[in-house]
């Protein structure tokens, strides 16, 4: 078959050897930056038009729903055209459209809801409340952590055994949990694919319906499936389909959630007549940056080597700035970045700002306050999180599936209508009696009031208090139903309410919320045609990068573990010692020792010009300071590859060309930040101090204003002062560093 020339115009050799290979089983190894997405979507458009292939028959299955949009919106540019009928989603929604078209095989209704995060923390909790088990000894986060870890290993409760009382607890709440979750006609993200793993498995015809369906499967990222996803394409493969997989086993740094770049060897093991097709040429970095992240990932084994190569050309060098401590670090990056605004022109929008631990950006944020710049935290509550959408939603999810007590629950006294925690709890105790929902037992007393079977069980105010809930309910399941357009829904639902004035009460914050529920009904609107099921999966699947605005003028501050698939012509990351990247957690276990190395690379493939890695010779823990000492992952990065800044140890880094020294900010153009008494020495000496802020003086913090000094203590020639701040209580610090202003009284 003969290929368009215009249709792979712009495409390398290797881009076109992927594109146009003949169906069968491909791995695609393709280095970061590399253009995957332009080769996934440009050979779907090639099997439509070449092989003549119905879109109905192509699935296509990526990781967030922004990459399966940007290749849906890429793959009708090809077209000219939006491809019908083509399956293009992540793993969990796909299987759950899946489930809800098979729910006559399944242990649970069409109308299940999907739980998010928090849902799922606070059925933990009642399972935890149910087995009288305390929730200070075995935390609710943790215990739901050990749950998701076996459902990533496709592990059920009987799977399991105990050996120690925690696991026992485990077990017994892991039993619970899922008991819960059936009378919610309720599943969690792990059951969206192990539920369809096990449908697969358990029928026979309902598997070959979808092998023989899907001639071609795709997969984005294919380094960071999980077993059940891996097993989800064997499901789906037995017709001996075309399986074409995009993935880097350099840039899997999922393995806390299950993802395992193992299943890249697994791949060549079942499939043996696979093709291998390497992606090495990088349209995102200049030479400079992939020749550092080469040198980084190239120690790790159990990969396919790359040799990464790019036309941008050298580049400027990477910036290694080492820091007196971890506060001056913070310093650095805020002020880098707004003397380069400020002289250099460059746009906030351009800058990201990385770390490995979200803890980390509490000083990084403090640093752009000071410095008045703005900045956007990517992981800060995200918009669907807040408490007022969150109340909107859980209606809705109640109108789509009455069985959803968690939904009830949140909902049934917001905004107050006199139905206390005990006329809950009661309301609960009383369906369950009776081996129904709690949302059946309303819908009757909306219906029949008095009349009611249910009426007695409840004290005559609450049994009308909760008929008149439940009618509310009935009247807008019924509008609904009768087609009534989501839009109409939702605004009935905040009229008969009356939510804007139990959540505007007039000042900034309340205006905000009710912004907020404005804002997500515009995103209702777009489902006006698709109707509340859609809805409601999209909210229930969206995640963090799916939230990030495209069009805001300010830096991004995000973890190295949200930075994958973004890219930003300027990186700072931050933190490279010891113990913070490598995490320490990781010194002891080699597999988790090459996932940190893969997350540094992770980093350092993100930036298109500039990389500027930061340390600190110490850092607060706790209150007081300990040293730290430089990643050895920098020891890897080549010397012609790095500019040195800031305070710099020679032999500690790695390097023996370099006295310790403090660089000019002459050298690059760039007008010094004021570090205060900061000069270069041989060694940091610990001078005599004497006591500046004794107990019971009323002081000023530039950032957390006043309060008072509780204690103050002189060691490792520095004064550490214990101070409770009006504005945000106790907090320990070092007066050297906190710039502490005495109020005369």
């Amino acid at each position: 078959m003969i290929p368009n020339p215009d249709f792979l115009s712009g495409l390398n050799p290797q881009q076109i050897q992927a594109v146009t290979a003949p169906p069968g089983h491909i791995l695609v190894l393709a280095g970061p930056g590399s253009g995957k997405t332009r080769v996934l979507t440009h050979r779907i458009a090639y099997l439509i038009t070449q092989y003549h292939l119905p879109p109905a028959n192509i699935m296509a299955v990526t990781f967030t729903n922004k990459a399966a949009r940007v290749m849906e919106n890429r793959v009708e540019t090809l077209l000219g055209e939006k491809p019908r009928d083509i399956w293009l989603g992540t793993f969990h929604a796909l299987c759950a459209r899946i489930l809800r078209h098979e729910a006559q095989h399944l242990p649970f209704s069409s109308k299940f809801v999907i739980y998010d995060e928090d849902d799922q923390q606070s059925l933990v909790k009642a399972a935890l409340r149910e087995l009288n088990i305390d929730e200070k000894m075995f935390k609710p986060a943790s215990i739901h952590n050990a749950i998701s870890q076996a459902k990533n290993n496709m592990q059920t409760p009987e799977d399991l055994s105990s050996r120690t009382y925690r696991e026992e607890v485990v077990l017994r709440v892991y039993r619970r949990y899922q008991e819960l979750l059936r009378m919610n006609n309720a599943l969690d993200f792990d059951d969206l694919l192990n539920e369809a793993v096990n449908l697969f498995e358990k029928n026979q015809s309902v598997r070959e319906h979808y092998s023989r369906r899907f001639g071609e499967i795709l997969v984005d990222e294919f380094q960071d499936t999980n077993t059940a996803q891996y097993q989800l394409l064997r499901h789906l493969t037995v017709c001996n389909n075309s399986l074409f997989v995009v993935g880097d086993e350099d840039q899997s740094i999922y393995r806390w959630r299950g993802a395992d770049y193992h299943n890249v060897l697994a791949f060549e093991q079942d499939f043996p007549d696979f093709q291998k097709i390497l992606l090495e040429q990088n349209y995102r970095s200049t030479q400079t940056v992939l020749d550092a992240a080469r040198a980084v990932i190239d120690r790790n084994i159990n990969r396919t080597p790359k040799r990464l190569f790019s036309d941008n050309g050298k580049g400027e060098a990477i910036t290694l700035f080492e820091a007196l401590d971890d506060k001056m670090e913070a310093d650095y990056v805020a002020d880098t970045i707004r003397q380069n605004i400020k002289v250099h022109k460059w746009k906030g929008s351009q800058v990201a700002v990385m770390y490995r631990t979200n803890a980390q950006s509490r000083l990084l944020e403090e640093a752009f306050l000071h410095a008045n710049l703005p900045y956007r935290l990517v992981g800060a509550q995200r918009f669907y999180g807040r408490r007022e959408v969150k109340d909107i939603i859980a209606y809705l999810r109640l109108i789509f599936n009455p069985s959803d007590e968690v939904s009830l629950t949140r909902v049934i006294n917001v905004p107050p209508r006199g139905i206390g925690d005990r006329t809950v709890a009661g309301l609960q105790a009383h369906a369950h009696e009776l081996n129904v929902s709690a949302g059946d037992v309303l819908a009757d007393l909306g219906r029949q009031g008095q009349a009611s079977a249910h009426f007695p069980a409840f004290s005559g105010r609450s049994a009308l208090n909760l008929a008149d809930f439940g009618a509310n309910l009935n009247a807008w399941r019924e509008a609904a139903a009768g087609g009534m357009p989501l839009t109409r829904l939702f605004d009935r639902i905040l009229e008969d309410t009356v939510y804007q004035e139990y959540i505007d009460d007039d000042t900034e914050e309340g205006h905000q919320r009710w912004e907020n529920v404005l804002e997500l009904g515009k995103i209702a609107a777009e489902y006006d045609d698709r109707g509340l099921e859609d809805f409601l999966e999209r909210l229930a699947l969206v995640s963090d990068q799916d939230t990030l605005a495209d069009d805001v003028e300010a830096p991004t501050l995000l973890t190295l573990h949200a930075a994958k698939g973004l890219e930003f012509p300027i990186v700072f990351i931050t933190g490279l010692d010891d113990g913070l990247l490598p995490h320490s957690r990781s010194l002891e276990d080699p597999e988790e020792m090459a996932e940190e190395r893969r997350l540094l690379y992770v980093g350092l493939t993100r930036a298109k010009e500039r990389v500027y890695l930061t340390r600190a010779d110490r850092r607060n823990q706790y209150g007081g300071y300990a040293d730290s000492a430089p990643s050895r992952f920098l020891k890897d990065i080549p010397s012609n590859t790095l500019l040195h800044q800031g305070l710099v140890s020679s032999t500690r880094a790695g390097h023996t060309s370099v006295e310790r020294r403090v660089h000019s900010y002459a050298d690059w153009g760039t007008p010094a930040p004021n570090y205060g008494s900061f000069r270069p020495a041989p060694r940091i000496e610990k001078p005599t101090v004497e006591q500046r802020y004794p107990a019971n003086c009323r002081v000023r913090h530039e950032v957390w204003g006043e309060g008072l000094v509780v204690k103050s203590v002189l060691e490792d020639g520095d004064e550490t002062v214990d101070v409770f701040f009006d504005s945000v209580g106790f907090k320990r610090l070092a007066a050297s560093l906190a710039r502490l202003e005495i109020i005369k009284t």
